[in-house]
């Protein structure tokens, strides 16, 4: 039998079971070790506030049509981040040159499921790098998309950069950025973040319920601003604040999933008057000018490898493992008391 978390409303989660279906041609089977849980993405189908929940969206063109929902609930199988093994290959695809083996360690995208069926193509180059524990495997995205934001953010080194948010994307966005050589101020309303920033690299912290955190980074960057920020809470007054910190001209990567109407942010402030750059990073492809080097697939590679070299840390991120009996209590964890927990991982 598989087991599959799934939404069937909003803060509603079941563990279902369906019979193991038979593997078509070109696809693989994996069981799932592990499945990391997004705070972000999916606490919106959990909540009720995605988008998809409400409109339609055109592919083609490119935008959301009112009038029908993209999804409904039950939403089965979310999930971006998992790892496992692989336990059946369809025939016809034995000796393709990068496909996994059966036995092999793997990383992808299946969701929050036991088993995943996967097609091959999705899975070649994707067997864990050697030496790295498969619970490491499980940022392989989550990592792309602190990768993502910091190539969107065109920094420099010796120049200053703000992370707003330091979640588990944020704090990654953090490290990557002092690695690219930038300094690095992080940014949150959670002091036990802001000491995780400080082991990441980043060389100041501003705590957003206290301090004056626009003129704070302007004061201690003589006055200029920062070079660039990213934002990656998802939460409007944030992107208003990262605006307010940027230098003329500076760039401000919006990479967080923003819901509902832009309470709190004004564009007529120091946006207009500063022409401040406004970018979105989202993980969906790569910025426009690096398409012809960088793709969605080398950010996840690249980052992997980064975590094989010792150069990023991930695992100590992991502030819970949560049997997929347990599915329930994680969402409502990362809903209730998100100040309780930075990465919540399913364990099968």
């Amino acid at each position: 039998m598989e087991r599959v978390v799934q939404f069937t409303g909003p803060r509603q989660v079941e563990v279902a079971e369906h019979a193991s279906a038979p593997l078509p041609a070109g696809h693989l089977r994996v069981r799932t070790r592990f499945s990391g849980v997004s705070a972000g993405t999916e606490l919106t189908a959990y909540r009720g506030t995605n988008p998809y929940l409400t409109r339609t969206w055109d592919a083609e063109a490119r935008i959301f049509r009112d009038g029908a929902a993209g999804i409904e609930y039950p939403v089965v199988g979310w999930g971006y981040s998992e790892t496992g093994e692989v336990t059946e290959v369809s025939p016809e695809l034995l000796g393709t040159a990068g496909l996994p083996s059966v036995g092999d360690l793997v990383w992808g995208i299946w969701g929050h499921r036991s088993e995943g069926i996967v097609p091959a193509e999705r899975l070649i180059g994707h067997t864990l790098p050697e030496g790295l524990e498969p619970l490491a495997g499980t940022f392989a995205r989550v990592g792309a998309i602190a990768y993502n934001a910091v190539l969107a953010a065109d920094i420099h080194v010796g120049e200053d950069l703000a992370v707003f948010g330091q979640g588990v994307i944020g704090l990654l966005a953090t490290r990557l950025a002092q690695l690219n050589g930038a300094r690095v101020t992080a940014v949150d309303a959670l002091e036990g973040r802001l000491e995780t920033a400080r082991t990441y690299g980043a060389t100041a912290t501003l705590d957003a319920r206290s301090s004056t955190v626009a003129e704070d980074i302007r004061a201690a960057t003589g006055g200029r601003g920062a070079d660039g920020a990213i934002e990656i809470s998802g939460v409007y007054p944030a992107l208003h604040e990262a605006i307010r910190s940027v230098s003329v001209g500076g760039r401000v990567v919006a990479s967080g999933f923003y819901q509902g109407d832009g309470i709190g942010l004004r564009l007529g402030d120091e946006f207009h008057h500063n022409r401040v750059q406004i970018v979105c990073s989202q993980i969906g492809g790569v910025p426009a000018q690096l398409s012809n080097r960088w793709t969605v697939e080398r950010l996840q590679q690249t980052f992997l490898s980064l975590v094989a070299q010792d150069r990023v840390d991930v695992t100590s991120l992991v502030s819970h493992l949560v049997p997929i009996t347990d599915a329930a209590d994680a969402y409502t964890l990362l809903d209730e008391r998100p100040a309780d927990a930075l990465q919540v991982v399913l364990e099968f």
